[in-house]
């Protein structure tokens, strides 16, 4: 029987303009890997479509971490959140990863 690893998925959907800062944020937290594709979609600030190239342009970032390191990146992520159409969630993940 095989046994898998345990981690905890952080999933990000914000703001093409916060690319860069997450990116830095994720290596502070020695993050070691991360996911980073276009996102089309609605929600509470409006149609985000991509419409055109680098405006009105949505992320959705995924990473495996630690439930620390999770926490952490959700705590920082707080203070980009009050100035940018951003969500951020967390969910116990179990697979093949280190």
């Amino acid at each position: 029987m095989s046994s898998f690893n345990r981690g905890t998925l952080v999933t990000i959907i914000c703001e093409m303009v916060l690319q860069d800062r997450l990116i830095k944020l994720m290596k502070t937290l020695n993050v070691s890997g991360y996911t980073i594709i276009p996102a089309q979609g609605a929600g509470s600030h409006g149609k985000r479509m991509g419409d055109v190239a680098g405006y009105n342009t949505n992320i959705e970032v995924k990473t495996v971490v630690t439930p620390e390191v999770s926490t952490q990146l959700l705590e920082d992520l707080a203070d980009l959140a009050q100035n940018h159409a951003l969500i951020a969630f967390r969910q116990n993940v179990e697979g093949l990863f280190n």
